[in-house]
């Protein structure tokens, strides 16, 4: 018999750490933004206007499953709309339920969801990955749980699969005369003075390590300040001063985790260019990117990305996602795509959640295909 126990406080739910962690352990094609660490830091400096809705799903009184939410108010052009949704913010590609069992955490959540007082105007789980991980599990059970949704795709990414050799791979992209430009560029570079690639991937905590490294970090934001990011006023970029406190707390719940990734060039002992990323069971996510553009005749990005990703296929890595709205120079190593998507159910109760179905309609019916109708309808709209 399931059972929900509904936890809406940080400090709280820091008791069930651990059961995250072994639950998150057992999660197929998991990743550092759905590990507990990553959720304390993001709600520690974003959560004061949110509301969190984390569901811990017990059967025979043993837990089985999590189902991370939060209720977040964002601005709509039918006026401002409470929507329940996963913690992720569009910080990563993807986010799901936390345990092995996907649909029946997604059920168990939802029919909770669904028989509890609405505090949000419309349901709308996103970054799901439907065709590599979710297999559709999320639509099914919305189905199942009497919260028909309609689908669009949220978002596309770039991703280098790594499962045959180096060789291979390098041999396959874009062509002889790129690679002869990769190699020109290792060239000039090399003629300036001693290059030095360094990676810092250190093992967990629980592991005996979790070393954050903080000099590597800061020469990441030494860079990132002489680079275009300096004058960024996206609030995204790593030396941004709106996120820079939260992603150094990521950083070290990363470390601590033994998820994070950090990539830096020196030339003659002086950073030149970084990658800065999270690292789960084999996969990558890069976060950021950057040179120092006194250098850009001689494209360190080119040079520091075919180090990382050649070093990769030495460590045995599967995947590495280069993330949403990749730049070309990022394109350039992509082998594959993987596409993210959005389930919205819109309560027929909620007159700013009909205004916004009504909308979607319209869209689509400008782009002349009917709107789905039934839970099992797909439609597929870049977000």
């Amino acid at each position: 018999m399931s059972r929900i126990v509904e936890v809406g406080n940080i400090e709280e739910l820091n008791s069930h750490r651990l059961l995250w962690n072994s639950l998150l352990s057992k999660t197929q094609g998991a990743n550092f933004f759905q590990s507990f660490g990553w959720l304390n830091a993001y709600w520690r400096h974003f959560g004061s206007d949110q509301t969190l809705r984390v569901l811990i799903i017990y059967e025979d009184d043993k837990p089985v499953g999590i189902l991370p939410l939060v209720v977040r108010s964002e601005q709509t052009l039918a006026g401002r709309v409470r929507v329940l949704t996963y913690p992720l913010h569009d910080w990563g590609t993807f986010y799901g339920p936390i345990g092995p069992d996907t649909i029946a955490i997604l059920r168990a959540g939802l029919g909770h969801v669904r028989n509890t007082r609405r505090d949000w105007d419309m349901l709308d789980l996103r970054w799901i990955n439907s065709e590599n991980c979710d297999f559709n599990l999320t639509e099914q059970a919305m189905c199942d749980s009497g919260l028909h949704s309609n689908t669009q795709v949220w978002s596309e990414t770039g991703i280098a699969n790594m499962s045959g050799t180096w060789e291979e791979y390098w041999q396959n992209q874009n062509g002889r005369k790129w690679r002869r430009n990769v190699k020109r560029a290792e060239r000039r570079l090399a003629r300036q003075g001693n290059v030095t690639f360094i990676r810092h991937r250190p093992a967990s905590e629980a592991n005996g390590d979790g070393d954050p490294r903080w000099n590597l970090y800061d020469d990441c934001l030494k860079v990132a300040r002489k680079s275009w990011q300096s004058s960024s006023k996206t609030g995204t970029t790593i030396s941004h001063k709106s996120v820079e406190p939260f992603l150094r707390d990521t950083h070290k719940a990363a470390s601590q985790y033994g998820s994070v990734d950090v990539n830096l060039l020196y030339l003659d002992r002086e950073p030149i260019a970084f990658l800065y990323n999270y690292y789960y069971d084999g996969s990558i996510y890069g976060l950021r990117m950057g040179f120092d553009p006194a250098y850009a005749a001689s494209a360190p990005g080119l040079v520091i990305t075919k180090a990382a990703v050649e070093d990769c296929f030495t460590r045995k890595d599967r995947y590495y996602d280069f993330g949403v709205g990749s730049t070309r120079i990022k394109q350039r190593w992509v082998n594959m795509k993987a596409t993210s998507y959005r389930y919205t159910h819109f309560p027929k109760t909620s007159a700013i959640a009909q205004v916004l179905r009504l909308k979607r309609w319209y869209v689509q019916r400008v782009h002349g295909k009917d709107y789905p109708t039934g839970c099992k309808a797909r439609v597929r709209l870049v977000a």
